[in-house]
């Protein structure tokens, strides 16, 4: 999947009349790349799509328009683009009481870890989390991850002909597995793969 340029973006008084149409657009998207692995565990599968209306929303919140900041916010958010055999996400552990999260974060760390994506006939594939920086402690796990899911040739082949794929999480604290995930997540995330 291409990276996105300034050519790409549109000028900050276009974006604004264009705002609502274009945010609209992006949240009927999103509906296709979201995935709940069991009650607490969201996972938001990132594209150029949703990265452009990101890169966007940033550039009209802070009124960037100079060329280093609009690179700044490029160079940011580009990573999260798949790259053509992968797919990346980023992980959210919810609980809506505030003391239960606290708890369960402590009980969860290296939970980013323990959650798989599996193309059907092979083996599970473990994320690759937070490259960018490390969100576990010795105390506890943060509520945000960025994961990284690569496949070789043959789980991209699969995945391009309609092979089903299915998803988990196989943490002592947390098990929770779909199988398989809703073909409409599934045909969002093939278009990640060349």
């Amino acid at each position: 999947m291409q990276k996105l340029t300034r050519e790409d973006l549109y000028s900050l008084e276009d974006y604004v009349e264009m705002r609502d149409d274009y945010r609209n657009k992006i949240m009927a998207h999103k509906k296709n790349r979201r995935l709940e692995i069991g009650e607490n565990i969201l996972m938001m599968f990132e594209d150029r799509l949703i990265m452009q209306y990101q890169v966007q929303e940033m550039l009209k919140a802070e009124k960037i328009f100079e060329a280093a900041g609009i690179k700044e916010e490029l160079d940011a958010y580009n990573p999260l683009i798949p790259d053509g055999s992968n797919w990346k996400a980023t992980m959210l552990i919810q609980y809506t009481d505030v003391e239960e999260r606290q708890h369960k974060l402590t009980q969860l760390i290296g939970i980013e870890n323990a959650i798989w994506m599996q193309v059907e006939g092979f083996d599970k594939v473990y994320a690759i989390a937070d490259e960018d920086l490390e969100r576990d402690t010795e105390e506890k796990t943060s509520a945000v991850h960025f994961m990284r899911y690569e496949l070789d040739e043959a789980m991209v082949a699969a995945v391009k002909t309609g092979t089903a794929i299915s998803a988990g999480a196989d943490h002592e604290n947390y098990k929770a597995e779909i199988n398989p995930i809703a073909t409409n997540i599934r045909d969002s995330l093939a278009s990640d793969l060349d």
